[in-house]
C-alpha cells in the first residue's frame, strides 16, 4: 500500500466533486471495473500529491492535463511529480483534455495496452 498524506483528503473529495469535462469522461470509461476488472480510483493521494485516476493493482497512474501544464513552472513541477510516482514503482502515462474529449477510444486502447490486454 502506497503512502499517503492525510492532510490531502478534503482537497482529494473537492476535486473529485469539481472534475474537468475531460475527467469526467475519462472516469466514464474507466470506472467500475469496465476494463477488463481493473479498479481505478480517482483523484487518489500518493505521497504528498493527488493523481487524477490510479490503478493501484497495476500500479498505473493517469494524468489527464490541461494546456497550463505543457510549459513553465508547471511542466517542471510535473516532472518531479512524475519522478517522485515513478521512483515509487509507479507508471505514469499522461493525457491531454483534448486527446481525451476528441479522441476517447485512442486513450482506452493505451490505457488497455499499458494494462497487458487489447480493449
Amino acid at each position: 500500500m502506497l503512502s499517503y498524506n492525510k492532510k490531502l483528503k478534503e482537497r482529494s473529495r473537492a476535486l473529485r466533486r469539481s472534475s474537468t469535462d475531460a475527467e469526467r469522461k475519462l472516469w466514464s470509461k474507466v470506472r467500475a471495473r469496465q476494463i477488463k476488472s481493473w479498479q481505478f480510483y480517482r483523484q487518489k493521494i500518493i505521497g504528498s500529491y493527488i493523481v487524477d485516476f490510479c490503478c493501484p493493482k497495476a500500479k498505473l497512474v493517469i494524468e489527464v492535463d490541461g494546456s497550463q501544464h505543457y510549459d513553465g513552472i508547471v511542466a517542471r513541477a510535473d516532472k518531479l511529480r512524475d519522478e517522485f510516482l515513478m521512483a515509487q514503482g509507479l507508471i505514469v502515462l499522461r493525457f491531454s483534455d483534448t486527446e481525451v474529449l476528441t479522441n476517447t477510444q485512442a486513450v482506452i486502447d493505451c490505457i488497455a495496452h499499458k494494462l497487458g490486454i487489447e480493449e
